[in-house]
């Protein structure tokens, strides 16, 4: 691989990666926020305000994170996209910039009336704020996942006299096949994430013995919804993104599962090692047929295996492939035993004083984060060797001009700069979390 190219690909996953720890914290806790500020509006109970009030500051400190780390990712397409942006700007131009003047000013707009403007408004308008922002975060959602959608499955495009990709069918683009799996699939996982951050905040307060109506209300909240989100993530999102992947891209499917060859009956692998000098999974622990059931509701149905395509079209870091894939469905299996057993300790009265979960779902904290971390990394890498999938390999989309000593030279800046906004972003949910549903009042 050019070590240009190499650097502009580590550049993106480093700042992308980084920049959507915040997103999806958002995007979900916009979700529950809401739900909380339409109890408060339903029982009367302040209670339930002060609940939100809280989670809005810690989604307020997410959203200032969120604004500074995404910037950067607009700037990337044309420093280190450049052919990219030139041959499909007329394309992913209408949805990045709808992301920004729709959605973005939406949730930013209505937030401030949010965080600031609940003693200046009607109960009735604060609740429609709460409304108005995640109507705003779960849009840009979509205009995001509208433009990932298309480079996974391209389609209502032409292409221009000069070889540039022209949009042809805005419907089409809108309405993409690949989308509607893709996007439930990634907003599920958001509410995973802000469930997790829920119940993570209210073990963690019950376990020191402080603020303990909130701590109840806070867990109550996450654990149904973290279970629901988490079976939804599995079935039908799950199932249908990977019909998807099935159909449009089957190198890709046959990668993530490791399997090498077609076969007939198809094996579903639980665990293994890819072998790519002898092509094969090593240490596998499988379950017979299931892949076969899954994919074409056949037990005896036969997937294609890796050996029906020609080597350039495989994904170019299968092991990576394979391992971010499992990581995403082993750490999702784990968010639906957990999530299930506080269910049942929930409605059992007994979830309060069971330490174990408690301390289980305050330590199970980062890993809905790493979660929808491996799942992006398994739609991005399952794509590859191409940037529009069948339309331009990546290799032909990078900025050549830009030396890898370049791209290296700002990769080191960015680390540096984040480095010092993780530390303030640590400080600042540190302060949060100490001075508690109490503090910070307005």
């Amino acid at each position: 691989m050019d070590s240009a190219l190499a650097i502009h690909r580590l550049h993106f996953a480093f700042t992308i990666t980084y920049h959507y720890i915040f997103p999806q914290l958002t995007m979900g806790l916009a979700l529950l926020i809401l739900i909380l500020k339409t109890l408060a509006l339903k029982t009367g109970d302040e209670h339930y305000n002060d609940c939100a009030r809280f989670w809005i500051r810690l989604f307020g400190i997410n959203f200032a994170m969120g604004v500074v780390t995404g910037i950067p990712m607009e700037f990337q397409f044309g420093t280190n996209w450049a052919r990219f942006s030139r041959a499909a700007g007329g394309v992913i131009g209408q949805t990045l910039a709808m992301e920004g003047v729709y959605s973005f000013f939406l949730e930013s707009t209505f937030l401030g009336l949010l965080v600031y403007g609940e003693k200046r408004l009607s109960k009735l308008a604060h609740w429609f704020a709460a409304l108005a922002v995640f109507a705003g975060s779960w849009l840009s959602g979509y205009f995001i996942i509208v433009t990932d959608a298309w480079m996974q499955h391209p389609v209502g495009y032409k292409i221009g006299q000069a070889g540039d990709i022209q949009l042809d069918s805005i419907t089409a683009l809108f309405f993409n096949p690949w989308l509607m799996w893709q996007y439930l699939h990634n907003m599920t996982g958001a509410v995973v994430t802000g469930a997790f951050t829920m119940c993570a905040v209210g073990a963690f307060y019950l376990l020191e013995g402080k603020h303990d109506r909130f701590a109840k209300t806070s867990l109550t909240l996450g654990v149904i919804t973290g279970f629901i989100a988490s079976m939804t993530m599995a079935f039908p999102t799950g199932d249908g993104q990977g019909k998807m992947v099935a159909q449009y891209q089957p190198a890709t499917l046959a990668a993530m599962e490791g399997l090498f060859h077609s076969e007939k009956g198809a094996p579903l692998a639980i665990l293994g090692q890819p072998d790519m000098d002898k092509l094969q999974l090593d240490n596998p622990l499988l379950v017979p047929k299931l892949l076969s059931f899954l994919t074409y509701q056949r037990w005896s149905a036969e997937v294609r295996g890796l050996d029906e395509f020609p080597r350039e079209q495989w994904p170019d870091n299968l092991p990576l492939l394979f391992y971010s894939f499992h990581i995403m469905i082993g750490l999702g299996t784990i968010f639906i035993a957990v999530t299930g057993l506080a269910l049942l300790l929930l409605f059992r009265g007994a979830l309060w004083t069971a330490k174990p979960i408690l301390w289980a779902l305050m330590l199970l904290l980062p890993f809905p984060f790493i979660a929808n971390t491996a799942g992006w990394m398994t739609a991005e890498i399952g794509r590859q060797p191409w940037l529009i999938y069948g339309l331009m390999r990546t290799d032909k989309g990078f900025s050549a001009n830009v030396s890898a000593g370049n791209g290296l030279f700002t990769l080191m800046g960015f680390m540096g700069m984040y480095g010092l906004l993780t530390i303030l972003y640590l400080f600042m949910m540190q302060r949060e979390l100490q001075q508690g549903p109490e503090g910070g009042g307005h």
